[in-house]
């Protein structure tokens, strides 16, 4: 009670706002001046804060012109993590009036709810001495409430949470569909992704990508879903990325980490860890920053020579070095990969590449086509490390058939740039299989996609078939469609063997006659109606890998 009185006669003396910041044993933590109209909190410590804990500090603070809570009072209570804000109307005198006081509120338990439900509750205004809630009852319910609802989170799916981003020009509809590749992305690597924001802007805010609004939002949207991980759709400055990450104290992501992320988990032979090694620190190098004014301060010049390099320079240093080895382990990679491909050349055997989009079901189709095992998962990237296998025909004739990496939209230039030695592979095919899934709604989109990356390593050119892939699930209307859009096109279902008999004449009619060991090209089936095919390529490459 007395605690409010000098509130309110301070305030009204000074003519400013006054806060306090007290924590749960009810002393105070931080007294705050402001100005008549607002009252700025400074940076608080994080020591308390997990994931679905509140600061333990609550925040009394009056109001000069008898206003309620503000829509900046509700934001900074959220975004800062206070266990509950409280505003003291001051009267004409200096006599305390109305409170009003609110706190927050535990996650909606269905996600479908949580993106629109407040994160807050506005408790109705009383007399400033007939107040009867007990605030340290209330926010000790909450956090339990917040850890039942964490424990809930991981015994149900056991996965991180993460909040997907879009800030473009693009219409909304764009970036919902390129939303929904990054949750595809996100449930590859591991992650669940309950909630997404869409800005539209024409240019993005430099520091954080987000203005100020859409920031204080995206703090209320991963405090209603417990996410973890903020994931941005776009490719994120060094400034952005340490800008949101402070400002969000969680996790933050773009699409070229992601991808990095995934590429890392996927990769299992020595030259595709490489590549993902070289991209991944072609990326970490420009980000390699100084977390205090004196990592990144040099010593230099005449009486400063002393200390030498900084942390911060020998990591950088440490990072080119290993970028130049790197470098040179790959140029040995390529150098064995030429030879490789000059034995396979001179063994008469055509090369069939198949190129596609992440997902679209080139492994599968290799797997039903050779009898091999190689795997194939409805994720994107499930197979990184491109395989080859000889399908072996009648009368001794033999196909090369070769998986490649899948491609995607706005794949990381440091990516492709790692991985030339393994997209070489295709320059040495006979024929490209552009595989796509016919059942994806944007499978126009993917297939531009594909086209544009093969263009652009100026493989246009080559002889090529479009299979429009799990043909299965498509309706009488929605094929009649496709044919008439891909006229060209080889319908398959890559799990079933009889319905790849069409593209395997195209193939071999593309074929010249003499590209085979031996006469004509041969049929595709036996008189017996089984198709012959053995093992792994028994090739001189010893691992059948390309990227080995």
């Amino acid at each position: 009670m007395e605690q409010a009185r000098e509130l309110a006669l301070l305030s009204r003396d000074v003519g400013r706002q006054v806060g306090l910041l007290i924590d749960r044993q009810g002393r105070v933590d931080m007294l705050i001046v402001g100005d008549p109209g607002s009252i700025m909190i400074p940076e608080l410590p994080r020591a308390r804060l997990g994931t679905g804990r509140l600061r333990g500090l609550r925040l009394l603070h009056t109001h000069l012109a008898g206003e309620a809570l503000t829509q900046e009072d509700l934001t900074d209570m959220v975004a800062l993590r206070l266990d509950s804000v409280s505003a003291l109307t001051v009267g004409g005198h200096g006599e305390p009036g109305q409170l009003h006081i609110a706190h927050v509120l535990p996650p909606s338990p269905v996600e479908a709810d949580a993106a629109s439900a407040k994160p807050y509750d506005v408790l109705p205004p009383v007399r400033w001495d007939r107040s009867e809630v007990d605030l340290a009852a209330l926010v000790g319910a909450l956090e339990d409430e917040f850890s039942r609802g964490e424990k809930a989170v991981d015994a149900d799916k056991g996965r991180e949470r993460a909040v997907l981003v879009s800030v473009c020009s693009a219409p909304k509809s764009v970036q919902e569909r390129s939303l929904d590749e990054l949750a595809e992305l996100a449930r590859t690597a591991g992650l669940a992704a309950p909630a997404r924001m869409i800005q539209r802007v024409e240019r993005a805010d430099t520091r954080h990508i987000l203005g100020k609004g859409k920031l204080q939002e995206l703090e209320v949207l991963c405090l209603q879903t417990g996410a973890q991980i903020v994931i941005f759709d776009q490719d994120l400055s060094p400034s952005q990325l340490r800008n949101l990450a402070e400002a969000t104290e969680r996790r933050v992501l773009d699409r070229t980490q992601l991808i990095l992320d995934i590429f890392a988990r996927r990769a299992t032979s020595r030259a595709g860890k490489l590549q993902v090694e070289l991209a991944q620190l072609k990326y970490t190098l420009p980000r390699l920053v100084g977390k205090t004014p004196a990592m990144s301060r040099l010593m230099g010049g005449i009486g400063g020579r002393g200390p030498g390099e900084t942390k911060l320079e020998i990591d950088r240093r440490r990072v080119r070095e290993r970028i130049t080895k790197v470098n040179k382990d790959l140029e040995d990679v390529r150098r064995h990969r030429t030879s490789t491909r000059d034995r396979r050349a001179k063994a008469g055997a055509p090369v069939i590449a198949l190129v596609g989009y992440t997902n679209a079901g080139k492994s599968t189709l290799l797997n039903t086509l050779t009898g091999s095992a190689v795997l194939a998962e409805d994720k994107l990237f499930a197979t990184l490390d491109p395989t080859s296998r000889r399908i072996r025909f009648p009368r001794e004739r033999e196909v090369i058939l070769t998986d490649t990496v899948g491609f995607i939209r706005r794949l990381p230039p440091d990516l492709k740039e790692a991985f030339r030695a393994t997209l070489e592979e295709l320059a040495a095919a006979d024929v490209l299989l552009h595989v796509a899934d016919a059942s994806h709604p944007e499978v126009d989109e993917q297939v531009a996609a594909v086209e544009s990356i093969l263009t652009e390593m100026e493989l246009a050119d080559m002889p090529r078939i479009q299979v429009l892939n799990k043909w299965e699930k498509l309706d009488d209307d929605q094929r009649e469609v496709m044919l008439r859009l891909h006229p060209r096109a080889v319908p398959i279902t890559a799990l079933d063997r009889a319905s790849l008999n069409p593209l395997v004449e195209r193939i071999l009619a593309l074929l010249p006659a003499d590209a085979f060991v031996g006469a004509p090209a041969p049929p595709w089936q036996t008189p017996a109606g089984e198709h012959e095919v053995d093992g792994p390529d028994d090739f001189p490459d010893p691992d059948h890998t390309l990227l080995q």
